[in-house]
């Protein structure tokens, strides 16, 4: 009953228990042949059972990858003599070496059991002879695999072997054996189907119930699953060996394989066609694959609705949205269980704002394919668009323990935790990202950002740094950094980035103002005399740069007079400017008095500027295609600056309101060093 109970185990898949029952098993075969030995009943010890208790408990630590256990239980066997089949088991032995990687014991183990089996048994050998020839091929030894797989097609020509030959010529680079292995696997005859089931293969969902419960007899699943494998062996090896017939012009190697497949194979002829397609797709003929798909809107409805799905991803691409719509139309109605047309359907209509339908068409081809990593990416960002954090937030920890390992979702995850202001989840993923994209400038001055908000000076620092390092032209980040300096009283490192700040905005004057009242605060007073010189040449109706210059020349004793005219005439014309626009106010007309800043602070409100670029891995707004492995990836993007508050506002606006400021005895007297305090945080 142990040894019963342990096979059934194993045929039940449950490793472990049978196992446990052959252990079982072994230690009462033993106590009974001990107990007959005590008793000389010598000649009542059954052999067979020994046999069958010792081959079982090394199956089953085979099965529980106890390899050095199966193999000592093996050896067991195999040299006892009264044994006389035992030889048979050095196939097990060998499979056992495979299953380790030691090809070279395991080809030793099948040559000396394919010794030991008669030639009356054919097949058995056959199959010892094809174990060996994947094993040479493992060993990358292809000339004695191509011996050996020859052999087996020469006596019995099987589709595993035909494919495992046309590899071997594959790796060798032999185009023309590869044509002829090819052929020898097209004309292994198929697996022989019933008319109507040949031409529905893939169709029960449309059958009535007696047919299905036809189908579903134990001898016509075999036979149907036996000739998907076959078509699977003949599809892979076609599009193995397809962009390599004809170096340099792999149009020609698909043009052949789908001819010779055209012969038997009519609707693998046609899937091929489709690869072909989609493998102009990967050489940028967007024309010629488009014309090739719609070739099959005329052949039959499974591969004129898989031409659908992909004819709607390419017109998606292309921007021709009622195309798109069009096509992902047309291969959901054909086949509604098809998840990448539920997807493209989906991206058609979030193009044209139904959120809520591209919703519940994500939802549906979650519902047909629960894996789909497209559909669970695309509902993730239409639920962030919508504001339904917390499935979003579902639908992204659902996909990153599909693709661990993948930068958008991760990305994602630590937006959405930042969105819902659960700061230390964010920082955890996006620290996660940081290691997986360590040069990601955009996660590492989020990260900075984050940390900054929470009075994190150091950590802030370290990755608003980094990110500069790996993106110097980021803006925010620049000014940022130079603001810190600034705080720290590094005024000549400030200075560089303040510069860098103006070689990105050229025409933005405040950056070459910091620079200037960095030189003030390092008493290089002569530098920032120039400076100011060259501000006004460029920028003549500054008053800020007017106000510094003439304070600045009147302490070194130099000729202000001509600065001091022109300042006095432009703070004149602020006046009236101001004066006219209280006018307007007062009469309920023109614009507020509030809508001119009288802050000297450059633009910058209460802190430095926020960072809320996406990384590099990933983007907000850009929808996985059906066609694609992974959700797509987009540039970095930089949030929009706005006019006052905490954005930059325009040169000549800024220069105005820190003039009228000045005038109305602001903040900023002489050339004190309130600009750069009121920049800072404290």
């Amino acid at each position: 009953m142990l040894l019963e109970s342990s096979a059934e185990s194993a045929v039940a898949g449950d490793a472990v228990m049978a196992l446990e029952r052959a252990k079982e098993a072994g230690r009462k075969e033993r106590q009974l042949t001990k107990f007959r030995e005590a008793k000389r009943m010598t000649d009542s010890i059954n052999v067979d059972l020994t046999y069958c208790v010792c081959f079982n408990l090394a199956n089953a630590y085979a099965m529980n990858n106890m390899f050095q256990e199966a193999l000592n239980t093996y050896t067991l066997i195999v040299k006892n003599k009264t044994y006389l089949t035992a030889g048979r088991l050095r196939v097990n032995m060998g499979n056992v070496y495979f299953a380790q990687g030691n090809f070279t014991s395991a080809v030793k183990m099948y040559r000396m059991a394919l010794d030991q089996v008669a030639d009356t048994n054919g097949e058995l050998k056959l199959r010892i002879l094809r174990n060996i020839g994947i094993a040479f091929i493992k060993l990358q030894q292809y000339p004695d695999a191509i011996s050996t797989l020859e052999s087996i097609m020469a006596t019995s020509p099987d589709f595993q072997t035909a494919f495992n030959l046309i590899v071997c010529y594959y790796a060798r680079g032999d185009t023309d054996t590869m044509k002829v292995a090819f052929d020898k696997l097209l004309q292994i005859p198929p697996v022989a189907l019933e008319g109507e089931e040949e031409e529905d293969m893939g169709l029960e969902e449309s059958m009535d119930s007696g047919t299905l419960a036809r189908r579903r007899d134990a001898l016509a699943t075999q036979l149907r699953n036996m000739r998907r494998q076959s078509d699977d062996y003949i599809m892979t090896a076609a599009k193995l060996i397809a962009p390599t017939l004809y170096p340099g012009d792999w149009e020609r190697g698909y043009e052949w394989v789908i001819e010779r497949l055209r012969v038997d194979y009519d609707m693998l002829a046609s899937e091929m066609a489709i690869v072909k397609a989609l493998t102009y797709l990967k050489h940028k003929s967007f024309d010629k694959a488009i014309e090739d798909l719609k070739a099959f809107e005329r052949k039959d409805q499974n591969l004129k609705a898989k031409a659908a799905t992909n004819l709607s991803f390419l017109y998606f691409l292309e921007g021709d949205q009622e195309q798109a719509h069009k096509y992902a139309d047309l291969a959901v109605r054909h086949d509604r269980y098809n998840a990448r047309a539920l997807v493209n359907m989906g991206n058609c209509l979030v193009e044209a704002g139904e959120l809520e339908r591209s919703k519940e068409m994500y939802l549906e081809a979650i519902g047909v394919e629960a894996d789909c990593v497209e559909a669970i990416f695309n509902l993730g960002l239409v639920n962030k668009q919508l504001g339904a954090y917390h499935e979003a937030l579902q639908a992204y920890e659902k996909l990153h323990t599909l693709v661990p390992s993948s930068p958008e979702v991760i990305y994602h995850l630590g937006s959405l935790h930042e969105s819902m202001q659960n700061y230390g989840e964010a920082v955890k993923y996006l620290q996660l990202l940081v290691s997986r994209v360590p040069s990601d400038a955009g996660a590492l001055a989020r990260l900075g950002n984050i940390f900054a908000q929470d009075s994190d000076d150091t950590q802030a620092f370290h990755y608003q740094n980094e990110s500069c390092r790996y993106l110097p032209s980021n803006l925010d980040v620049v000014s940022w950094l130079g603001i810190w300096y600034v705080k720290s009283e590094l005024y000549e490192k400030a200075i560089e980035f303040f510069q860098r700040a103006a070689e990105i905005q050229p025409k933005e004057v405040k950056w070459q103002l910091m620079v200037g009242s960095c030189y003030r605060r390092l008493a290089q007073y002569m530098k920032a005399l120039d400076l100011y010189k060259r501000i006004h040449e460029k920028f003549p109706d500054n008053v800020e740069c007017l106000t510094y210059l003439v304070a600045l020349a009147r302490e070194q004793g130099l000729e202000y007079a001509s600065y001091e005219a022109r300042l006095m005439k432009l703070e004149r014309a602020v006046t009236m400017q101001q004066s006219m626009m209280h006018a307007g106010a007062a009469s309920g007309g023109g614009m507020s008095p509030g809508s001119i800043s009288d802050s000297g602070d450059y633009g910058y409100g209460a802190g430095p500027p926020g960072y809320d670029s996406p990384p590099r891995a990933g983007g907000d707004d850009m929808y996985a295609g059906a066609l694609d492995d992974g959700p797509p990836s987009r540039g970095m993007e930089t949030p929009p600056k706005q006019a006052g508050g905490g954005g930059f506002a325009a040169p000549q606006e800024r220069a105005v309101a820190t003039g009228a400021a000045a005038a109305a005895g602001g903040k900023e007297e002489d050339f004190g060093d309130a600009d750069l305090d009121d920049l800072l945080v404290e």
